[in-house]
């Protein structure tokens, strides 16, 4: 899928009718042609941290909207030999970075606009389970969270209204 920093970065390809959030078809609805969609998953790393880092805290912070929105996740795969796969997305996840302050920032916009959104805290580097994982978060009020990664799901205008200040991961 596609995440260039174009105009096109919520555009995706794909075939079929793309369904919003909203109820409302994504545009581009004949075969191959581009959709675009309503909405916009979004990732916003702290611009120092280790790629392995980058790479965990993603992998994390995007775990937890399928569970809680599930019409973020499209339909199985399956291969020609029809060996079944898990599904995916149905949408592109662009990542991108910024200062610390910027991250603090999208936290708090993200908050304030009540999207749906998760968080990673450098206290979590050094935990091994989610029990502890949980328990560093609750530890520590929201505006002390030394935030290195958030995630944010919503409207695109909203979603590109928390990203104020970031920029596409390079």
């Amino acid at each position: 899928m596609k995440t260039d920093t174009d105009t096109d970065t919520d555009t995706g390809t794909g075939t079929g009718t793309g369904t919003v959030a909203t109820g409302i078809a994504a545009t581009g609805t004949t075969q191959g042609a581009p959709v675009r969609f309503d909405t916009k998953i979004a990732v916003v790393l702290r611009e120092d941290l280790e790629t392995w880092q980058r790479l965990n805290v993603t992998a994390f912070l995007v775990s937890g909207l399928g569970t809680q929105i599930p019409e973020v996740i499209g339909e199985p795969y399956a291969d020609a030999d029809d060996t079944p796969y898990l599904p995916m997305f149905r949408q592109p996840v662009l990542v991108f970075e910024g200062t610390k302050e910027a991250v603090t920032a999208a936290h708090r916009r993200a908050l304030t606009r009540d999207l749906p959104r998760a968080l990673f805290t450098s206290d979590l580097f050094t935990t091994g389970n989610d029990r502890d994982n949980r328990a560093a978060v609750r530890a520590v009020p929201a505006e002390q969270l030394d935030l290195v990664g958030v995630a944010v799901y919503g409207p695109r205008n909203a979603v590109d209204k928390v990203l104020k200040g970031t920029r596409m991961h390079p």
